[in-house]
């Protein structure tokens, strides 16, 4: 529930304000009283924020692509590009929370 709510956040605010408004105020509260793993929560966390960040109507990435990219380049266009990302980012953020261990096992792998 709060990913979908940082992810429906990250439609109408920038990253910034979520990283130093929003999650100040959650973090403390999903790994004190709901036992989340800080590591586990910060890498789902940077996962949605940058799903959201893709995301239309107000992904702030597709607007700065769209600033550079050529006048035949519609809006609509890169909108509609962007679905395949989108749609990999959120399998791969449903992969990270449904299997909590992946973040783990480079973390043991490179520790020993």
């Amino acid at each position: 529930m709060v990913m979908a709510v940082i992810f429906f956040l990250g439609f109408f605010i920038d990253f910034l304000e979520i990283c130093f408004i929003h999650i100040p105020i959650l973090t403390p509260v999903l790994v004190t009283h709901f036992g989340f793993d800080p590591v586990w929560l910060s890498i789902v966390l940077a996962v949605n924020l940058q799903t959201s960040f893709l995301s239309p109507p107000f992904g702030f990435a597709l607007f700065y692509l769209r600033g550079v990219a050529p006048p035949e380049i519609t809006t609509g266009d890169i909108y509609r590009g962007v679905i395949p990302f989108l749609a990999l980012q959120l399998i791969g953020m449903t992969v990270v929370i449904a299997y909590p261990d992946i973040v783990f096992m480079m973390i043991r792998f490179f520790r020993g």
